[in-house]
Order: C-alpha cells, then structure tokens, then sequence
C-alpha cells in the first residue's frame, strides 16, 4: 500500500513537472530492516549481508546500515562504491568471472570474505596474494542447484562448483596458507518462501558440514527470500525462517545469510503520468511517460507490476475498461501491466508503481531511445 508520503512527493512531483520518478520511503526501509534484525536476533540465527546489488543506493545503504552485519557485493564497482559510501562495514565479495584488478582491489582494500567461484580463481587469488604479501579469507562456493524446477530462478551453470571439484581447490589451499578457508558459501535458488528456504538451507549444511573440517565453519546459506508481484502485502515469513534456521544452527558455526530484494523492495515507487489513453484492435492502453528503460523488472519477470493510481487527470482521454500500462519505448515489449483493472484512468493521472525499491533502475536498460533520466527522491521518516 502506498505511504502518505510517497503520496505527496508524487502529487507534488506530478505538479512541477518532475516525473517520472523513484521515490524511496526510507521509513518504511527501516521497519523492514528492524522487522528482519529483530527475528535474527536470537541464538543460532544467521549474520544479516546485505546484497547490494538489489539497490546500492547510498541512501538505501545508510539506512541499512546499522541493521546489517556486513555486505555482500559482486563486483568491483560495487565495492568502491559500498567502501566508499559504507567504510566500515564488513564486506562479502562474491559472483563468477573476478578480473585480475578485481582481485587485485579484493586484496587492497582488504575484503572480508572472497566467496571463490572455481579453482583457477582460487589460483590466481593466491598468486596475487603472495606476491602482494596479503593475507587472504575465503569461502568456496558450491553449485549444488541442479535441476530446481519451479523455482523463479536456479542458480546452476556458472555459478560456483561442482561437489566434485571443490575437493580440487584442497591442493591449492595447502600450498598456499595465506589463502585461508573460512567455510563454504551456497545459493541454489530465488524466489522461495520460508518452508522451502528451510529446506534448502538444511541441504547446504549438510553438504559444507560433511565437507570442512574447520573448527569454527562459516556457512553462508545465500538469498532468494521470496517476494510476491501479485501480492505485495504478502511477506516472507522472517520470524518463521529465523526460528528454522536456530534449530538447525550448531554450536561453533557461523551462519550467515545476503538477502536483496525482500529488503528493499517494498520500500520504493516508481512514480509517473499518463500522457495518453486510446484503443486500439478492441484493447484499451494507457500510455505512460518513461518505460521499462527505467524499471525494466515486470517485462523481464514477465509479471503486472502493482500499482496505485492517483486521480489527477482533467477532461481528456480516460476509460474505466481493463487497460494494458505501457511506457514510451518503441518496442511492444515496454509494458508495465497488461489488462488490469485501474478504475477511472485518464490523462494526467499519476501512476505508482510499488515494488520498486530492488532491482529497479539499476538493472534497466537506461539509454535506449535517450529519454530522460527519471529524478530520484529519498524521504526520511
């Protein structure tokens, strides 16, 4: 449901010609994340990484902040970025095809845990370290995803090892001890509630516990919290999955966790107008300024993207049939939602979109077409 003050900033947005927009309630983000740390907050429960790639905003990282127990980012941008912003904070460095200057910067600027993808990575790792005369902590990342179906996205293909060859990385490690194994990291699917997340979780740790023969292992068990288009009231459940997890916790381990977008999704809106409302072969269409070059999620999902409308318009084109919301980009493909119910839609309408707060502008296709940028606001609360 849409804050009182995403309410007003898109009216007002609307009245001084500054849409398209993302809005972002960070007093909402703050609940969300004080809802997560409180059911994290007990013995057995997992370390809170955030993954930045879900929104690296520095507003949205400052607000996180002092919720989380570290950050996990995936590429060398993303940690200049979360270093800069965050200087403090522990950071995860994970995903496959790690440059040289990554790994160089890994080591300079003195990463917390390098989740290691292959054993060719884990060999370039330890030669730039010795020469470097660093000293270096990893997890070795396994790919137990194999086949997931229904799942909204399997992480198999490139994404960490085979079984089989983490046994591989053993011989490295032994002739290279400025690489220190910490543990072993896992993320097999998105998209999962609690009960399935459960499930996965408890496949990882038994698999890393028959595997490491540490006597403090650190287990990283991914993200993939699921979040619901169709649903945006519905939640994953936090306290369920935090109370799973302590009971299958051991003592002298350290689970830890890196969910994205069901931190920061609910909290942001992409805010626009209707520039126009026509028929066309029986249907009837809502054209918004801007597009999926600015929230490219539903198109990609393939989902309607939630939304709230408000009324705004004046005597022009409007229809109170199912409507298809499309965006301005030359491609049938630029469609928000298609045959929803939107009440009395017309011209100047405001339009937000919810669920905006994760994988949102940063994962658009910003340059297509060369419109212009939408403005971005954060509202304290």
């Amino acid at each position: 449901m849409i804050t009182d003050g995403v309410r007003e900033r898109a009216v007002a947005l609307a009245d001084d010609e500054g849409l398209p927009a993302f809005v972002h309630d960070l007093g909402a983000l703050r609940a969300q994340a004080e809802h997560i740390r409180e059911a994290l907050s007990g013995p057995g429960t997992p370390e809170l990484y955030y993954a930045a790639k879900a929104n690296a905003d520095a507003p949205i990282l400052r607000t996180l902040a002092p919720y989380l127990d570290g950050v996990e980012v995936a590429s060398g941008g993303e940690l200049d970025h979360v270093r800069r912003v965050l200087p403090g904070l522990p950071l995860a460095f994970g995903g496959p095809g790690k440059t040289d200057p990554e790994l160089a910067s890994i080591l300079r600027l003195g990463v917390d845990r390098v989740h290691v993808e292959s054993p060719y990575e884990l060999e370039r790792l330890a030669t730039l370290a010795r020469e470097t005369g660093r000293e270096v902590d990893v997890l070795l990342r396994v790919n137990l995803a194999g086949d997931r179906q229904g799942y909204a996205l399997a992480m198999s293909g490139p994404f960490g090892m085979d079984p089989e060859t983490i046994d591989a990385c053993r011989a490295i490690l032994a002739r290279a001890p400025w690489v220190r194994l910490r543990g072993m990291h896992a993320h097999l699917a998105s998209g999962l509630d609690a009960p399935e997340m459960l499930g996965q979780s408890e496949e990882i740790l038994t698999f890393a516990r028959g595997r490491l023969d540490l006597a403090a292992p650190e287990i990283n068990l991914g993200g993939g919290m699921a979040v619901d288009y169709a649903d945006p009231s519905r939640r994953f459940d936090w306290p369920a999955y935090a109370k799973g997890i302590a009971d299958l916790a051991r003592p002298g381990e350290t689970l830890r966790i890196e969910p994205g977008r069901a931190v920061t999704v609910h909290s942001g809106w992409y805010v626009t107008d209707v520039l126009d409302v026509k028929r066309a072969h029986g249907e009837w269409y809502a054209v918004l300024r801007g597009g999926t070059m600015h929230l490219r999620t539903p198109v990609t999902k393939q989902h309607d993207q939630p939304f709230t409308v408000i009324a705004q318009g004046g005597p022009g084109p409007a229809t109170e049939e199912l409507v298809t919301l499309v965006g301005q980009l030359c491609t049938p493909k630029d469609v928000f939602a298609r045959r929803v119910r939107a009440g009395r839609l017309a011209v100047g309408d405001v339009v937000a979109f919810a669920m905006a707060g994760a994988y949102g502008w940063n994962i658009s296709h910003h340059d297509f077409l060369m419109h212009p940028k939408p403005g971005f606001h954060y509202l304290e609360g």
